[in-house]
């Protein structure tokens, strides 16, 4: 029976080299090709005229490249972290009220930094007015600039209204 294999070849191809094994180590197939091409093609189904026509070369007998995985590398403390350990650890409470403080503080500065840049925008929207700027001849670019405050205005709310909600729910 003739198998033909046909994958990408990437660098560094764990899987490129099994299937390369698989070829050359079963003697029932007869000769294996590699031919060029995008993919490359492993066949059997091929004559060696056909091969040789093609620009096929034979992987038999050619020297496998086998690399192994990585494995990952376990902590200092020689046992890795599970899901399962992590997930019923519990935080000192002190540390835990501390950082809650902290997440506090900085949501709620950068809440008054949103709110100063909300209400920026807001006077300068003017109520869907703005007032022209002098390179606004064309009353289209006063139109655009018209939208696009008004985009910036609604995203600025949006992004206040997050952050009280955040703030709300802090301890």
């Amino acid at each position: 029976m003739k198998r033909w294999f046909q994958c990408r070849v990437d660098r560094g191809s764990v899987w490129l080299a099994g299937v390369a094994a698989a070829c050359s180590a079963s003697p029932a197939l007869g000769a294996v090709y590699r031919c060029p091409g995008n993919p490359v093609l492993y066949t059997d189904a091929i004559s060696a005229k056909e091969a040789q026509e093609r620009g096929c070369k034979s992987i038999e007998g050619t020297p496998l490249t086998i690399v192994p995985s990585l494995r990952p590398r376990a902590p200092a403390g020689g046992v890795a972290p599970t899901a399962a350990s992590t997930a019923g650890a519990k935080v000192d409470p002190s540390a835990q009220k501390g950082r809650d403080g902290e997440r506090r503080t900085i949501l709620e500065a950068e809440l008054k930094k949103e709110e100063k840049a909300l209400a920026d925008l807001q006077k300068e929207y003017n109520n869907g007015e703005p007032e022209r700027q002098g390179d606004e001849r064309n009353y289209q670019k006063y139109l655009d600039r018209t939208a696009e405050l008004k985009a910036n205005v609604a995203r600025k709310e949006a992004d206040v209204a997050a952050l009280k909600r955040e703030i709300a729910k802090l301890p």
